[in-house]
């Protein structure tokens, strides 16, 4: 009996993990599955290291750290090397900031997950975390086409498969979006999450660390990668010349 009662709960967890898995952002999930493996490499390597098989121990250790977003390699001069993992191309807790004229976009580079909030209208100052899709997805039509490409980067993200439901073309009239305006460096450097003065060598690194994030298979935004295309583009001009 307690190995029946055993294995029902077995898979009753694996059932949840797998609808969690399911419904997970999958940036999100890449991550937290990227830091279970290196927590996980990190205790092998322990283990083997208290048996005294340092030929094993030290390069699991390294592995588990560089999953972890350690770079040891790094620090002691190996700069390249450590960036195998991804440590020496972003900034612990750096984020890209998309305003429009109704919303504000803030996209987290470790995560790749999008928040936002309204700035201008009667929610102003409202996440939008606290509205429902039906909520959401009526504020498309106030919104001008900016703020329309703005909001459905974060319904991609959040409701994946709202797309399917919508009604009429809605989704598609950001198309003709105002994102040839042209961008000023104070806004290029918030979208691609920089300090101003960030030289050519940041800018190419915050770049390809963005359009990572915006990946399709990310949950990405055809709207958001231009913006960071857009913003690569403007400080480098700024650069040249």
């Amino acid at each position: 009996m307690p190995t029946l009662i055993a294995g029902a709960i077995a898979v009753f967890v694996l059932y949840t993990l797998l609808q969690m898995m399911r419904s997970a952002n999958p940036a999100v999930l890449a991550r937290a599955l990227k830091i279970a493996g290196g927590i996980v490499t990190l205790a092998a390597a322990l283990f083997t290291g208290v048996k005294g098989e340092l030929a094993v121990a030290i390069p699991l250790g390294l592995f588990g750290a560089g999953l972890l977003g350690w770079t040891p390699l790094q620090n002691a001069g190996f700069g390249n090397l450590g960036g195998i993992f991804g440590g020496g191309a972003r900034s612990r807790g750096q984020a890209s900031t998309v305003r429009s004229q109704y919303l504000e976009m803030v996209l987290d580079h470790d995560s790749g997950a999008i928040t936002g909030r309204v700035i201008k209208g009667p929610n102003a100052g409202r996440s939008l975390d606290e509205f429902d899709l039906g909520e959401l997805a009526a504020m498309l039509a106030g919104f001008d086409a900016e703020s329309c490409a703005l909001l459905e980067s974060y319904l991609d993200r959040r409701f994946p498969a709202w797309r399917q439901n919508a009604d009429g073309d809605t989704a598609g009239r950001q198309r003709s979006q105002a994102s040839g305006s042209k961008m000023t460096a104070e806004e290029a450097y918030q979208i691609l999450g920089l300090q101003p003065g960030a030289g050519p060598d940041d800018i190419g690194r915050a770049h390809r660390t963005l359009m990572k994030k915006l990946h399709p298979d990310q949950g990405g935004s055809t709207y958001l990668a231009a913006r960071v295309n857009a913003a690569k583009d403007t400080l480098l001009r700024t650069h040249r010349s």
